[in-house]
């Protein structure tokens, strides 16, 4: 394989359910090698699930990778569920899921959203984090949500214009909670179409250059029903407190081994954060890739996490 390319498609050798409240079961998967060093990946939204992709960062000869899809989000039920789903809830989960797998110690994988609840997760159990590797950081704070709903709009300004174009001008002092109406509308077509507005427009302004299959792909209906739920009800009530508790807890998990891979051109995620991340923790490997936007199948960013998990084939 080329250095850097992803791994080829691997089909899980196991798959279930688990049932981790009254009203949630996680989709979980695992594939690659069953006694190789596991690695939990943990995708972005939040609400955007895993594909079948996400297990191709990984050497499957020495990896044990896990993926599952958290609260609400792709083949876990009920989809865009808003109910018991907040950070402490993924958390948990994260907890239950290792010990139901039977496993002591495992890498972290996260981006974008995935960053954030792979922080939150490290810091409440640093004793089972034997690495990270974080993707286009994401830390819950105000003026990262604000950016998103109101100023991604200065680099992105037609994509900006359909997002807020759904919405009318009366409403559009709070974007927010307008899409949040929507998206609880009794009548189905209405929260679908606005799902679809919503996610197309984060799909439209996450690659450096025009990326038509992944806008395509944003408006899938669940995709879409699972991302802009979920992502709008942790937007509206899942602020941290304090509001830097992610960048203020950062001494907790110093000592872990860790490697962040931020593109320069996300515009989605912009490098102020992750600038800010690593400034707090300068053990961290820094990588800075200079022709990417924010997705993880950006072609510079694809190879940074490749070989950042290549480094960490050490780790046991």
């Amino acid at each position: 394989m080329p250095r850097g390319e992803l791994f080829p498609p691997v089909d899980p050798f196991q798959s279930g359910r688990l049932r981790v409240s009254d009203i949630h079961t996680l989709y979980w998967e695992q594939s690659g090698n069953p006694a190789g060093l596991p690695v939990v990946f943990l995708h972005g939204g939040p609400g955007a699930g895993a594909s079948p992709t996400h297990r191709r960062f990984f050497d499957p000869a020495h990896f044990r990778i896990v993926i599952l899809d958290q609260r609400g989000s792709g083949r876990s039920t009920p989809l865009g569920e808003t109910r018991e789903n907040d950070i402490p809830d993924l958390v948990a989960d994260l907890e239950q899921l290792r010990q139901h797998l039977g496993i002591r110690r495992w890498l972290v994988f996260g981006g974008s959203w995935g960053s954030t609840l792979a922080l939150a997760y490290a810091q409440a159990h640093p004793d089972r984090v034997v690495g990270l590797v974080l993707r286009g950081i994401f830390l819950m704070r105000k003026r990262e949500i604000d950016w998103f709903l109101y100023e991604m709009r200065n680099i992105f300004p037609e994509a900006w214009a359909n997002f807020a174009g759904y919405i009318p001008e009366v409403e559009r002092d709070d974007l927010l909670e307008a899409y949040w109406r929507r998206l609880n509308d009794p009548t189905p077509h209405v929260r679908m179409h606005a799902a679809r507005v919503w996610s197309v427009y984060e799909g439209a302004c996450s690659t450096l250059l025009p990326s038509p299959e992944l806008v395509s792909a944003s408006g899938e209906d669940n995709h879409a029903l699972g991302l802009a739920r979920i992502e709008a009800h942790y937007f509206r009530n899942n602020r941290l407190t304090p509001e830097d508790k992610l960048l203020r807890d950062v001494q907790k998990i110093r000592h872990i081994p860790a490697v962040i891979v931020q593109g320069r051109y996300d515009v989605v995620c912009p490098i102020r954060t992750a600038d800010e991340l690593h400034r707090a923790w300068p053990e961290a490997d820094y990588v800075v890739v200079p022709d990417a936007g924010h997705s993880a199948m950006e072609p510079g960013v694809r190879v940074a996490l490749v070989q950042a998990m290549e480094r960490f084939k050490g780790l046991s």
